[in-house]
């Protein structure tokens, strides 16, 4: 038998699979149309008029949020809401700019004045998609604390270890996970201040509905530099746990321009609706920053689980013009009959988070008439390489480099490599460092500096650029697995494994899957004492572990 990291070495030596999705290609869909760009003519207009200026002073809410309200006080801008929320029972909020503002600095008093919070002290939130999750986004700009995002589908191992790596002094929650929160609590000698959305109150947690209910919404924004921290997202790794990225004011504020603006093309009269979790980088691309940057309105709906029928009456009965998703849901959508439905106000398609399947784009343009839009960044990044409106779509390729960076295909050395050959994919950063790449990873300077190849920053994934200048991704130079959307490290998965008592070693790596793009896989070799159990019961046994121990949405499906 090999020895176990032998085994690892061989089974993550592999490319990035392409699936072909089951079914047949019908011919193009009789409304099939090509929307031409709102804000720019073309690709080479777009990139050589691109230009963002850094001022000294930077503050997402103040300078661009409240800019927004006085445009709508003086009748600037159209009757669009900056804020549409559902939860798919009949429950509706709709606010505009200027109630958001009031809102939020309600928000933003009670974590200055109630928790005692000062300027660069950082605050977790873990909400799934409800009003409140964008209230706390939005007040941590305003006071200059530190925002850190989780998924709801964090354990209490996970909170623990995000609450004592960060050095957070409050946390924001429901009622589902207070309990986990506070059966770790007293291991967290910052974490000094608890709020909890929920109707009914819990010992030792502020409630912030009646909380905001009492607040006073007069409250000065801080003036914050541009390099300022200002967020910091959990990421996983090839080994050991998830790293902190830290984005400034500017990285994500004014860099996410490029995503709204051109990416996604949106003005004062679009709705975008991204189904993104609340956890990730992506929710702070496209459900924040890009949207409001352009005074476009932020369509969210609860939805606790990926409902396709929901999701089509959802674009059916709203006048949503972008939808953003990851392709694993467009290839769950594809799969489901479409044809009583009518989006009659789409009219833009995008998709993030991992490869998506030629299939899969053909089939929705079939059963749609619209175009997916594929774009391609990192939690460390703004769009890096995206398909714009107006430009010959590629199918399988991950289109242009985004204005924002200067992109190359590179060797082992940073050398810059011809077309059709395959490299790292690389954005050059000296001697200008550009302003959507984060700043560093927090309290990690070796796995900062190893980011860096000569002149560029190495993203950790393979590719190559071909003739027309098309870049192509083939694969992760390190061993994450993207299921989903989701960032998988396999030491993550390999931990949890082993401490069940039936495992003596695991090896974890990526498997291609259909519908999810790749999903975990776990090679084990049982304990002595568990080698005669039934095999398909231990199975079950471990990955229900694995579920309590780290979350859900890493387990070994295989």
């Amino acid at each position: 038998m090999l020895p176990l990291v032998t085994l690892k070495t061989l089974l993550r030596a592999k490319c990035f699979w392409r699936l072909a999705i089951p079914g047949s290609v019908r011919e193009l869909h009789k409304d099939y149309r090509i929307v031409p760009p709102q804000n720019f003519s073309n690709y080479e207009s777009m990139k050589q008029e691109f230009k963002l200026e850094t001022p000294e002073y930077f503050n997402f809410a103040k300078d661009i949020l409240d800019q927004w309200t006085n445009m709508e006080k003086a009748g600037k801008r159209p009757s669009n809401p900056a804020f549409w929320w559902i939860n798919g029972n009949g429950e509706e909020v709709r606010w505009s700019f200027e109630e958001l503002g009031s809102l939020s600095r309600k928000f933003a008093n009670i974590l200055t004045e109630a928790c005692a919070l000062k300027r660069g002290d950082r605050v977790i939130v873990i909400l799934p998609r409800i009003p409140e999750w964008w209230l706390a986004n939005v007040a941590c700009l305003r006071t200059g604390t530190v925002l850190i995002p989780g998924t709801t589908q964090l354990t209490q191992r996970d909170i623990l270890y995000r609450l004592q790596s960060s050095k957070a002094k409050c946390i924001i929650t429901d009622e589902v996970l207070a309990p986990a929160v506070d059966a770790v609590a007293s291991k967290c000698e910052n974490l000094h201040s608890k709020l909890i959305v929920s109707q009914k109150p819990k010992d030792g947690w502020g409630n912030l509905k009646e909380m905001m209910k009492q607040a006073s919404d007069n409250h000065t924004c801080v003036k914050t530099k541009h390099d300022e921290m200002m967020a910091i997202y959990f990421t996983s790794g090839t080994s050991g746990t998830p790293k902190m990225t830290g984005h400034t004011h500017s990285s994500f504020g004014l860099g996410l321009s490029v995503n709204g603006r051109f990416w996604l093309d949106l003005t004062p009269s679009d709705v975008i609706w991204n189904t993104s979790d609340t956890g990730w980088a992506k929710s702070a691309w496209s459900s924040i920053f890009s949207p409001w940057i352009q005074g476009a309105c932020v369509f969210a709906h609860y939805l606790p689980r990926f409902e396709p029928t929901s999701i089509f009456q959802t674009l059916s009965e709203f006048p949503i013009t972008v939808f953003c998703s990851a392709p694993t849901a467009y290839r769950m959508l594809i799969q489901n009959d479409m044809t009583s439905y009518k989006f009659k106000s789409l009219k833009h398609c995008v998709s993030a988070g991992e490869p998506i399947n030629p299939e899969v784009t053909e089939q929705w343009r079939n059963q749609t008439g619209l175009d997916i839009y594929e774009g391609y960044g990192q939690t460390e990044t703004v769009l890096i390489c995206g398909n714009f409106k107006g430009m010959k779509i590629k199918s399988g390729s991950m289109g242009k480099p985004s204005p924002a960076f200067d992109v190359k295909i590179l060797d082992i050395n940073g050398n810059v490599l011809p077309p059709g050959e395959e490299g790292d994919i690389g954005i050059q950063v000296l001697p200008n460092r550009p302003l959507g790449l984060f700043a560093h990873y927090i309290d990690n300077p070796t796995k900062t500096v190893s980011t860096l190849r000569g002149n560029f920053y190495i993203t950790g994934d393979r590719g190559y650029m071909d003739e027309d200048g098309y870049f192509w991704f083939v694969a992760r130079s390190d061993d994450i697995i993207l299921s989903s959307g989701y960032r998988i490290g396999p030491f993550e998965v390999e931990s949890a494994l082993i401490e069940h008592p039936a495992v003596a070693e695991a090896a974890v790596v990526s498997s291609p899957d259909p519908i999810r793009g790749e999903v975990v896989k776990a090679f084990i070799v049982l304990s002595h004492d568990y080698k005669s159990h039934d095999q398909e019961q231990l199975k079950k046994e471990i990955q229900e572990h694995v579920k309590k121990i780290t979350a859900p949405y890493k387990y070994p499906r295989k």
